[in-house]
């Protein structure tokens, strides 16, 4: 608990000390730490200098002493007792001042893991619920436990003898036995301390290797149910198993049996040198017999079925009379047959196959051939004849068929085709060298055209011999005007009904110099309108007027901005007959000329405006 002590000046009412209310707030503040904040009773407040009573003070959950390594002894009067309802050592070790035991009047119950480095004597049953693990016991006498000992499991590692080179017997009472589930002997001897024989009454399964120092007997019959191995001298005057017996170098079988001698797992069986006395080495199974190493035949060898080899090398000849198949590769010098029929050679060696005298060699089948063929001689193919660099047929045409879709590729700098004539269809040809291009039939028309937007272009002076013929063109609605569809053409103004705006939009002016002609065949008394596709072209030249009032002949020039053409059937032009042309003469800039008729009664005007800028 703080003090906050009033401060009350130096004399009385010298207005040095605390006011009232500040010495009223210390009060209050000290009341409020002695008493608590709850109302409920007096709680006893931390602080740092002992509160119990002599060198003890509690300190939040803490009785705590001042004094340096002292015990704190709670002592009831007579015979009162120290309860309390849990118990946690925060220490290692419980203990008895007097140095006798500690007796535990109730139940004990232990969780976790306990050592016990002193004896443990139980006067009645001791039950083990739980698995228990004893590292050693160690009697110095006899042992009796008059209880019973109830364990679920208890593991035992080591049971010691205190007494020096002592033996440690284990011996049932009565007639009663010692029984072992397993047993494991860690030293190297098994005897009876009579010196008698050690009987074993039941059948011994032995897993481990067994070494026998001295004479092994056996009065009785021995049945081995598994592999006997004997790696030392052994004696045997005559041995019998089944039906095999073993004596003197012999083995023999009984009632005409086999002898089958088979390794275990991936074992084999490995014979010195094997002498056949009689006249066929057979497998009991009808199936292969197979030698996995090199066998050396030094006599003659008659096989009279088929003989199937895996990688054997033969170094002497060889003769063959009847069919051979063989499964593997075969290697005949640098000459090389594998399993899947291809014949290869070793260190880049030529194949030749080369016939005797006249004699040819056939291949009745296909042949592919992946890698470069060199004929140096004639090759014939059927009627087809490849001799140096002609390629002729002994009979008949020769017909070159691509598959659908492609084409036949004819290349070089120049392909001469010395024929009187040559009738096939030129396709995508990048150049065409003739002197003369000509239809061959009568009358008949030849057409030069191209894919799409393309254009047949002539680089050189093209001389017309005979007439030319432009192509005609009829603007009967609203229509845009293109280089590809109406350049060069002959364009007509003939709207159906002579009653309908018809506004005709010109392309992008590049320089190109195509050139477009309009003529007037139906008179539109609601116009036809020519004009530029954006506010960046601009069309110069003049248009001339006859008004056949007074015969007399009018001139009407462009403005900088001009941009709209208009024929309105009037004023400005639009009769029947009535023509202008236009040319693309540079970039955003087009060329106009053209005449046009005012009727009786009409007085020309100009036909040049600018809408689009």
């Amino acid at each position: 608990m703080a003090i906050d002590t009033i401060n009350i000046g130096t004399t009385a009412n010298d207005g040095s000390g605390d006011p009232l209310r500040t010495a009223f707030t210390k009060i209050n503040t000290m009341f409020t730490e002695l008493y608590g904040t709850s109302g409920e009773g007096v709680a006893m407040k931390d602080d740092e200098t002992p509160q119990l009573g002599g060198d003890l003070d509690v300190l939040g959950r803490r009785i705590t002493s001042t004094r340096s390594n002292e015990d704190i002894v709670i002592l009831p009067n007579g015979t009162g007792g120290v309860v309390a309802s849990g118990i946690r050592l925060a220490g290692t070790q419980l203990s008895a001042d007097d140095s006798s035991a500690i007796t535990i009047a109730e139940a004990l119950q232990i969780n976790g893991a306990t050592n016990i480095d002193g004896a443990v004597t139980a006067t009645s049953t001791l039950t083990v619920t739980g698995a228990t693990t004893v590292a050693a016991i160690s009697a110095s006498g006899a042992a009796t436990f008059t209880g019973g000992v109830t364990a679920g499991a208890v593991t035992t590692n080591v049971i010691t003898s205190n007494g020096s080179n002592a033996d440690l017997s284990i011996q049932p009472s009565g007639t009663g036995d010692v029984v072992i589930s397993a047993l494991r002997v860690n030293g190297t001897t098994l005897d009876s301390s009579d010196s008698t024989k050690v009987t074993i009454a039941e059948a011994v399964d032995i897993t481990g290797a067994v070494t026998a120092a001295s004479t092994v007997g056996i009065t009785g019959a021995a049945t081995l149910s598994s592999t006997l191995a004997v790696t030392g001298a052994t004696t045997l005057t005559t041995t019998n198993i089944d039906n095999i017996n073993i004596y003197d170098n012999y083995i023999t079988s009984d009632s005409n049996a086999d002898i089958n001698i088979t390794a275990g797992g991936t074992g084999n069986v490995i014979v010195g040198s094997l002498t056949v006395n009689g006249t066929a080495i057979s497998s009991a199974d009808s199936s292969l017999i197979q030698l996995n190493e090199a066998v050396n035949i030094s006599g003659a060898t008659d096989i009279a079925g088929a003989l199937t080899t895996i990688g054997q090398t033969i170094t002497g000849n060889v003769s063959i009379t009847g069919a051979t198949t063989f499964v593997g590769a075969i290697a005949v010098g640098d000459l090389n047959i594998l399993a899947d029929g291809t014949i290869t050679t070793d260190s880049n060696g030529d194949f030749v196959v080369d016939p005797a005298g006249t004699g040819a060699i056939v291949l009745t089948g296909p042949i592919t051939a992946t890698g470069v063929q060199t004929t140096t001689g004639q090759l014939n193919v059927d009627n087809l004849r490849f001799d140096g660099n002609t390629f002729s047929a002994t009979s008949g045409g020769i017909t070159l068929t691509p598959a659908d879709g492609q084409n036949v590729v004819v290349s070089g700098t120049n392909v001469n085709l010395v024929a009187g004539e040559a009738n096939f269809t030129v396709c995508e040809a990048t150049t065409l060298r003739t002197d003369t291009l000509q239809n061959d039939t009568s009358d008949g028309d030849l057409t030069i055209s191209t894919q799409g937007t393309g254009v047949v272009t002539t680089a050189s002076q093209v001389t017309l011999t005979g007439s030319f013929k432009q192509a005609i063109h009829t603007f009967v609605a609203t229509d845009a005007i293109t280089e590809a569809e109406h350049a060069g053409r002959t364009c007509l103004l003939g709207v159906t009904g002579g009653a309908a705006l018809v506004t005709l939009t010109l392309p992008d002016a590049t320089g190109s110099g195509a050139t477009y002609k309009l003529i007037a065949t139906v008179v539109n008394s609601s116009s036809y309108v020519i004009k530029v596709p954006d506010a960046n072209n601009t069309i110069d030249g003049i248009m001339l007027y006859l008004d056949e009032d007074g015969t007399a002949v009018t001139a009407f020039p462009t403005v900088a901005a001009s941009d709209t053409i208009t024929l309105n059937g009037g004023t400005t032009g639009g009769q029947i007959g009535d023509y202008l042309e236009l040319v693309d003469i540079a970039t955003d800039q087009w060329h106009v000329r053209g005449v046009m008729r005012c009727l009786a009664g009409v007085n020309p005007g100009t036909c040049f405006s600018a809408t689009v800028s």
